[in-house]
């Protein structure tokens, strides 16, 4: 037989794309439109109905970046189409082909009732199926003209992502807005053709199969009348009939698929776009299920659920139906899909907490997995936070986007830091928006790592990003796919019935231990530096707030915990964590918007603790240590004294000056306090640091080096280091002035200033205290560089074969050596307030109170040796999605703890992040909790979200190692219950002499729920 499949490929391509696709919509006739542009923000349906029209001629330029237009559509189904499929057909003028970043639009009845939306990708509303002839149709069409910020692939620096500078020019020609009759044999014929075509291409040159398909294609198309397309459809669809009918083979792969929008709650779109978002897109997803009965879609972000409940109460409505039929699935029980590595341990716990919750109240239904498809890297404490919240299963995607190393799994069992493992399921599909394309279905099964040992995956499907989700054409595509030789089956199913399926098929599946490091947009631990210098600050006065409120309740007469606002700024913070805002990865209004918020809640944060200590009584001076352990330190007064205190862990003493061990004495620019002396070189830099307590000398070259490199990644601005940044760099060497600021026998201080770059200015204050060996760089920086990264370096002479960085409820060990691949690719690593390094004997902290991304390197010296360094990343300055990343003013601390163990850092960890607070108040209540026993670290204390007045006590073990001791309270204790996160009581805790006993393995987590007596 002669080869002809060139030319019955490229003959089915042709009468696919310009005869049959081109016949799916047999008639039209246009609407009547008319136009009113909203001013300024969006307004509500109410608003725009009562508004002035005018007319509106198509092919005319429309909608200002950001803008809304409400668009009046009427028209009248023609009598002659009487019992036809007839659909509104809306082309808003829409660029490319992903619906979430240009012109979208929701269609609405006159009386305000959200019918569908409209996308480039999703064009139709259904009007009716019989029509009657003569019907009269009349919808407002509220259209959002979001600017197309992905033009050029992220190669072009545009100021279309704030409103603030987008300018007013329109967007968008609206092309078409007609009534159409939908030929539905032509569009089951475009589906069969579609997805017969793509199966055969993607079948090898030799299996029978494609050869077979290619000529039921071409036999199939000698009967397509070239002039009656839509007659001679029912012919060509029966042709193709025995093609689609072949079953799979027994052994081919089975593809769970779950209808899925991933809608990301800010990123080259604002927070208020989101709101719109969801609703247009969960109106297209409960339309569909109205349609197919076999539809399930799942759906995470509690958070996204409320913003629809309380914008669209309709739509929200629609939602808990869908959700009684079983075709709506929540999922993730968090309140946003987070960032998976900056949000601190308590943040997390939080996430699982409010969205759970969330599902709990509203449609009584407790999520069993966490569905976290898109974020940059996963931290190694997610397994038992995950298992501590209820969850058996965990669904990632992003790892299949590695640089360098291709992970080993699809299904496995992934096993964090204590030793709690969790079923984990990554999509062989590699993405989260399939669409059962015969490219994917063909992917899939190429990649999947399981094969012999399982057979099922998973497939998200549907339109994401900026949301759209599922389309009929795709639940189609899953129909044909279910049974069909030559592809794996296609199951729409419940992903907790695919893990079930799964996890019973695969027990025995093999283990990843440690975190889920992404080998890609590792610049998303620095990016927007104020953003995540928010979120620290804000995680942390959630922590002093939610204990000083418990405090007054516990022992103030008439004072009542605020539930409800500490609930509403929880959720504020929680949005902001979402992972593309606090990774940084978002457009200028993005971060604009979160610093503001970031700032309303400090503000809000401070007068609550402030209250809550007033409420103690008043008439005396007291320093409050919101931190778990004990400290003495300098503070000071109201007017910059400093003065000596020591103050126990949560509890409070008085502004008392007590004697230090040693004062500190300034001798030129050195520094000295009896237990580290720092000499400051003539040009800025740690010419030494001698920790005088082992008479060791602590550098092994200048310390604090700042170091200014080159930073322009391959491809993601914003989320992007790649390792070439390395190669160019200059060192900030040229202080303008070195000066002794504070010569106090408890504060010695030397001010180093610097002007580098493009009119940037780095001011930093190095500051030793008496009775502490911390030595503090608090830094202000006025930054005006692009395409920069700014680190700050300290070469310790210590052989450390790994480092520690703290991340969620304990640290993790990363090698210092690049032996292999897997290694090498963590050049930019991520942690939470420390990086430990240590040899046997004696270690080194670089503690922080913002910053998250670093590198750690070690050489051998001539004199052989070690030098191991770690270099915090300070800012960037990227230039897309946003043109003015980082821009402007940075302020910060960092600190250097020489002869630190692991528990020092802890300790100076927590203490730099919440400072000792000074405030006017009388009382001098016993601390809520205290502790006994080395490693045991409390986390979080609170008043229990029932409102019973319990008291709830989140505590874990700190260092790595087994921990024992007892927990006192400060109030009469009726009783104590070990919780689940959601304060669930799980067993009896023991109780020993009004003590509860504690038993903690290494880095487990423990939540108390303490009876009040």
């Amino acid at each position: 037989m002669h080869d002809e499949s060139r030319r019955i490929e490229e003959r089915v391509k042709r009468l696919h794309d310009q005869r049959i696709k081109t016949a799916v919509y047999a008639a039209t006739v246009p609407f009547e439109v008319a136009a009113w542009q909203a001013p300024g923000e969006p307004v509500p349906f109410e608003e725009a109905a009562a508004a002035s029209y005018e007319p509106f001629t198509m092919g005319t330029p429309w909608g200002p970046p950001w803008g809304t237009t409400w668009f009046r559509m009427r028209g009248r189904v023609p009598e002659e189409w009487a019992g036809r499929r007839v659909e509104a057909v809306i082309d808003l003028g829409f660029v490319g082909g992903w619906p979430g970043n240009q012109a979208e639009a929701l269609v609405h009845r006159t009386d305000g009732t959200p019918l569908k939306a409209v996308n480039p990708l999703n064009q139709y509303v259904a009007i009716a199926n019989p029509a009657r002839g003569g019907e009269t149709v009349d919808y407002l069409v509220e259209a959002a003209s979001n600017p197309d910020i992905l033009a050029d692939n992220f190669s072009r620096v545009t100021p279309l992502g704030d409103k603030l500078t987008a300018g007013d020019k329109p967007l968008y020609t609206f092309r078409s807005a007609d009534i159409a009759i939908l030929d539905e044999e032509v569009w089951h014929l475009d589906l069969d053709v579609q997805v017969l075509r793509e199966l055969m291409l993607e079948l090898g040159e030799h299996d029978p199969r494609r050869h077979e398909i290619a000529h039921a294609l071409d036999r199939a198309m000698d009967l397509l009348d070239l002039d009656d397309v839509s007659g001679s459809a029912p012919a060509v669809r029966e042709a193709l009939k025995p093609a689609l009918s072949k079953p799979a083979h027994a052994s081919a792969h089975t593809i769970s698929g779950v209808g899925h929008a991933h809608i990301d709650s800010a990123w080259l779109w604002p927070i208020r776009e989101t709101k719109r978002k969801t609703s247009r897109t969960f109106s297209n997803v409960t339309s569909l299920a109205d349609e197919y009965d076999d539809f399930i879609f799942a759906c995470s972000q509690a958070q996204q659920y409320e913003w629809v409940r309380d914008n669209h109460p309709k739509v929200w409505a629609r939602i808990q139906e869908s959700v009684k039929n079983g075709q709506w699935a929540p999922v993730g029980g968090m309140w946003v899909e987070s960032d998976g590595n900056l949000p601190g341990g308590e943040a997390v716990a939080r996430q699982f907490v409010h969205g759970k919750r969330f599902f709990i109240e509203h449609f009584g239904i407790e999520t069993k997995g966490v569905w976290l498809p898109d974020s940059f890297g996963y931290n190694a404490a997610y397994p038992q936070i995950a298992k501590l919240a209820g969850n058996e299963w965990f669904l990632t995607q992003k790892i299949s986007w590695n640089q360098t190393n291709r992970f080993p799994h699809h299904t496995f069992w992934w096993e964090g830091i204590d030793g709690t493992r969790i079923f984990t399921h990554f999509p062989p599909v590699d993405t989260y928006n399939a669409r059962f394309s015969g490219e994917e279905m063909s992917r899939a099964v190429r990649n999947y790592q399981e094969k012999g040992g399982a057979s099922r995956s998973l497939a998200p499907f549907g339109w994401g990003d900026g949301g759209g989700g599922p389309t009929r054409e795709i639940m189609e595509r899953a129909r044909r796919l279910a049974n069909l030789e030559g592809s794996p089956k296609v199951v729409v199913e419940h992903p907790d019935e695919f893990f079930a399926k799964a996890r019973e098929e695969y027990p025995d599946a093999p283990v990843w231990v440690g975190e889920l490091y992404l080998e890609l947009h590792r610049a998303t631990y620095t990016s927007q530096a104020r953003t995540k210098q928010g979120n620290r600050r804000s995680e942390h006065l959630l922590r002093e707030a939610e204990l000083w409120a418990t405090t007054a309740a516990l022992h103030a007469p008439g004072y009542t915990y605020p539930h409800e606002k500490l609930d509403r700024l929880w959720k504020t913070v929680l949005l902001h964590q979402f992972h593309d805002i606090l990774p940084g990865s978002s457009i200028a209004w993005v971060h604009r918007e979160a610093e503001a918020e970031y700032a309303r809640a400090a503000r809000e944060l401070h007068a609550l603790t402030a209250q809550a200590l007033a409420a103690l009584g008043t008439g005396g001076t007291r320093v409050f240590n919101t931190g778990p352990y004990d400290r003495a330190e300098v503070v000071r007064t109201a007017d910059g004294t400093p003065v000596y205190v020591q103050v126990p862990a949560s509890g409070s003493a008085p502004l008392a000056d007590t004697a230090p061990p040693q004062p500190v004495t300034v001798d030129g620019r050195v520094l000295d306090n009896g237990l580290v002396r720092v000499e400051v070189a003539e040009d800025g830099t740690l010419s030494s640091v001698r920790d005088l307590r082992t008479g060791r000398e602590v550098l092994a070259e200048p310390g604090n080096l700042l170091r200014l490199h080159t930073d322009l990644p391959n491809y993601w601005d914003a989320w992007d280091i790649d390792k070439h940044y390395k190669n160019r760099y200059t060192d900030l060497l040229d202080a303008s002035s070195v000066t002794v600021v504070e010569q106090d026998p408890l504060i010695g201080a030397i001010r180093v200033e610097r002007s580098f770059g493009k009119g940037s200015t780095i001011i930093q204050t190095i500051t030793v205290r008496a009775g502490s060996p911390r030595i503090d760089f608090e830094t202000d920086i006025d930054w005006h560089e692009t395409e920069k990264i700014l680190k700050a370096a300290f070469p310790v002479d210590i052989r450390a074969p790994h480092s520690c960085a703290e991340i969620q409820f304990g640290h993790i060990q990363r090698p210092t050596h690049t032996n292999t691949s897997w290694e090498a690719a963590r050049f930019e690593v991520s942690g939470h307030r420390w990086v430990h390094l240590g040899e046997p004997g004696y270690g080194v902290a670089v503690i922080n109170d913002s910053t998250y991304g670093h590198d750690v390197s070690r050489t051998v010296r001539e004199d052989g040796g070690t030098t191991t360094t770690v270099r915090l990343s300070l800012v960037r300055a990227p230039r897309i999605p946003d043109p003015e990343a980082d821009q402007g003013r940075h302020r910060f601390t960092y600190a250097l703890l020489p002869g630190a163990t692991i528990e020092d850092a802890v300790a100076e960890g927590y203490a730099l992040n919440l400072p000792l607070r000074v405030a006017d108040a009388a009382g001098a209540p016993e601390p809520v909790v205290s502790t006994e026993g080395e490693g045991i670290t409390v986390e979080a204390v609170k008043l229990a979200d029932d409102a019973s007045g319990d008291v709830v006590v989140r505590l874990y073990e700190s260092r790595g190692g087994r921990a024992t001791g007892t927990l006192r309270t400060g109030f009469p204790l009726a009783g104590a219950r070990i919780t689940d996160l959601l304060e669930r009581p799980l067993e009896d805790a023991e109780i020993t002499d009004g003590a509860v006993a504690v038993a903690l393995r290494p880095f487990q987590i423990l939540t108390l729920r303490l009876r009040r007596g």
